[in-house]
């Protein structure tokens, strides 16, 4: 069987979610640590809208210096799994669609989204640089972090690519179900072709496992 909703599939996986951070990897663990440590650099002292929070991983890295985290997820499962750890900060958990939830404009300093740019249509970015701009006050930041292509027999089959170049694969959970999910990689030139159309690219790190973009909406 086969399930054709992202929403349904990140619902499904909550519970197995953070196995991707404790793969016995070293490589990938120092680019996770890094990262880590990067966020939550940038996250101290602001003001901060998570969006697709998941589990908290990410959360919880910058609340240890983050003044206030605001963590969104259109998913109960994984925002009921996110709100049973301990964080540094004080953090309000919303289960909200980020694509209709109207989020207080100008009100933050920091917006994060990980692990989204990869699954969003290649034609509609337009309307996710919308959302992520709204909410930021003036001068204030996005930071975004994403997978690079995976090696040869990880991270689900490739199935299709539509009209747009939007690549879909076949992810497979731990209990035999299976979903069709875009996703999409980058290279850093093609990143730096589509957020600079938009963006003041302040920060562009391509590693081999994962990429990260601290980006500004172009005149702050």
């Amino acid at each position: 069987m086969v399930g054709d909703s992202l929403e349904e599939y990140y619902r499904a996986r909550a519970p197995e979610y953070e196995q991707v951070y404790y793969r016995d990897d070293p490589a990938r663990q120092a680019e996770l640590s890094a990262e880590s440590e990067r966020l939550a650099r940038l996250a101290a002292g602001k003001t901060v809208l998570e969006l697709a929070c998941g589990t908290g991983w990410w959360t919880k890295a910058m609340s240890a210096d983050a003044a206030r985290i605001v963590a969104t997820d259109i998913a109960g499962e994984t925002i009921a799994l996110a709100r049973e750890k301990t964080y540094g900060c004080e953090v309000e958990f919303l289960v909200a669609d980020m694509f209709t939830h109207e989020f207080e404009r100008e009100a933050f300093d920091l917006v994060v989204l990980r692990f989204w740019f990869s699954h969003h249509p290649r034609q509609d970015f337009a309307k996710l640089f919308d959302i992520l701009t709204r909410p930021l006050r003036r001068g204030g930041l996005i930071w975004m972090m994403d997978n690079n292509p995976p090696a040869p027999g990880t991270g689900g089959l490739t199935h299709q690519t539509d009209k747009h170049g939007n690549n879909y694969k076949l992810r497979t959970l731990s209990n035999g179900q299976s979903y069709l999910v875009l996703k999409n990689y980058f290279s850093r030139n093609e990143l730096e072709v589509i957020l600079g159309e938009r963006f003041d690219i302040r920060s562009l790190i391509h590693q081999p496992y994962y990429w990260s973009v601290v980006v500004a909406p172009k005149g702050t």
